[in-house]
């Protein structure tokens, strides 16, 4: 029985471009939503990113822990062990590797189930989540994503 339920969700306006992450944790009775917004980013991105703030968020690496996303590219990444794989081939040709890393160091300390939620669905909290990251891309005020501009200002120009 998990001690901590979390529900996350990222997005991207016209991906890439303007995101944002929600998330949702319940502890009993108590509820916490938290969100942030990024000038120029993916939604892969927010939805890992949604991912790492909630786990960042935990205080006691001895509760039981899960969570809900409707991202299968969070979701298998974790439940596959392909992030595992990736880390120990040296991160080759992969994508979003500063997050993986930062979500490696926040997981691997605490007790963590991951768990698939169809989108748009009609899962109150999950709905929820979406309205936090979709507001927060559109609204901001929005920090920058320095892991993507790095890669997009080091990729060669076409023009």
């Amino acid at each position: 029985m998990p001690d901590l339920i979390v529900y996350t969700d990222g997005a991207a306006i016209n991906n890439p471009g303007k995101g944002g992450y929600g998330i949702v944790m319940l502890w009993g009775t108590a509820r916490k939503e938290l969100y942030g917004s990024f000038r120029n980013t993916t939604n892969n991105r927010m939805e890992l990113l949604a991912v790492i703030v909630a786990l960042e968020s935990v205080k006691r690496p001895d509760i039981n822990i899960i969570i809900y996303t409707d991202s299968k590219y969070v979701c298998e990444s974790v439940e596959k062990r392909w992030v595992w794989s990736w880390r120990q081939k040296g991160w080759k040709d992969k994508k979003n590797i500063d997050l993986w890393k930062r979500f490696l160091l926040a997981y691997e300390p605490l007790k963590v189930k991951m768990k698939w939620v169809k989108g748009h669905a009609g899962n109150v909290e999950n709905e929820r989540c979406d309205v936090l990251a979709t507001d927060a891309a559109r609204f901001g005020p929005w920090e920058i994503d320095a892991g993507y501009e790095a890669i997009v200002a080091s990729e060669p120009k076409l023009l």
